[in-house]
């Protein structure tokens, strides 16, 4: 076992409470840790294109699924409150990036999609922010990221399941 920040945190609760089972600490600890270590580097490619994580999340959202979503489905999509998904899309309209059409039956909702300059702008960073990813995970042999991906897919369909309605 490598011995990272989480193996000391484990050791010091062991130390002062050596009844506690402190095994789930070990997995959703490293996974807190390796997210917010992730979330600091920013995702260079994006930051050079002077995206956030978030912003692209909800362009590709669009292009992956190659129609019109409004707010609320990009919401779904993106886990994000319906707040912060409409202040995005102003900033990310702003730069003419998206557009957002009225629906013909209910003024409250509207269409969402790329414009040829937001679609332009994914297909060109989508390879980079791959390439970028793949660095991250360097570290892992391919059965190593193969087996990782596998394992937590597991526990994101058993907490999507027991917490799904739970979104931010």
């Amino acid at each position: 076992m490598t011995d990272d920040i989480v193996a000391s945190v484990v050791r010091q609760w062991q130390a002062v409470h050596p009844e506690l089972d402190t095994g789930p600490m070990e997995i959703i600890g490293r996974i807190n840790r390796c997210a917010a270590l992730l979330q600091q580097a920013e995702d260079a490619p994006l930051r050079s294109a002077g995206l956030t994580r978030a912003e692209f999340d909800l362009l590709g959202a669009v292009r992956r699924t190659d129609r019109e979503l409004t707010p609320g489905e990009l919401a779904r999509e993106t886990f994000s409150s319906g707040a912060a998904v409409t202040k995005r899309l102003r900033a990310l309209q702003e730069r003419g990036l998206v557009d957002r059409r009225g629906d013909d039956r209910d003024r409250r909702v509207a269409h969402v999609r790329l414009t040829d300059e937001g679609r332009d702008l994914v297909d060109r960073l989508l390879p980079r922010q791959l390439a970028y990813e793949r660095t991250v995970l360097a570290g892992l042999d391919d059965d190593g990221r193969g087996e990782l991906g596998a394992r937590l897919g597991e526990l994101l369909v058993q907490l999507e399941g027991r917490l799904g309605g739970v979104r931010r």
